[in-house]
């Protein structure tokens, strides 16, 4: 008897911060493209991102605030790897003055502040985005039950 592959799932609140990230990706290429605009796809990700996330959490029963701590880290993820890309980009095309030991103790600290950051941002907007959906969903049901 041949026993199945064993299967893994994602926890439910990382499954939630990669659905609030993935949607969040055209509406911060939108916001992006504004004029004047100075968004990143990575700050897209740790707001709006999270916000999504913790919104679909607190429906679904789940922690918004851990959906939107991880949506947060996934946006801080991106805007490092948004950056190293840039700078090897650039680095490569040789447009680039050259890197002091400094210069790269400086970035790679930078980077770090960056994914210990993030995922604060990510916590507070997944908290909100919790919030909203409770508030919206509570004022539906009684406004529902309201017209019985």
């Amino acid at each position: 008897m041949v026993s199945p592959l064993p299967t893994r799932t994602l926890q439910t609140e990382w499954r939630f911060a990669l659905i609030g990230a993935l949607a969040s990706l055209p509406v911060a290429a939108v916001v992006n493209s504004l004029p004047n605009s100075e968004a990143t796809l990575g700050g897209g990700v740790m707001i709006i991102g999270a916000f999504i996330g913790g919104a679909i959490a607190a429906i679904r029963s789940a922690s918004p605030d851990a959906a939107g701590l991880r949506a947060g880290f996934l946006g801080g993820v991106i805007a490092v790897l948004t950056f190293i890309v840039t700078v090897v980009s650039a680095a490569s095309s040789g447009t680039v003055a050259a890197w002091t030991l400094s210069r790269i103790v400086f970035w790679v600290a930078g980077g770090v502040l960056v994914l210990c950051v993030a995922p604060i941002f990510g916590l507070g907007c997944g908290r909100v985005g919790g919030w909203a959906a409770n508030t919206v969903s509570s004022r539906w049901a009684t406004g529902a039950n309201a017209s019985k």
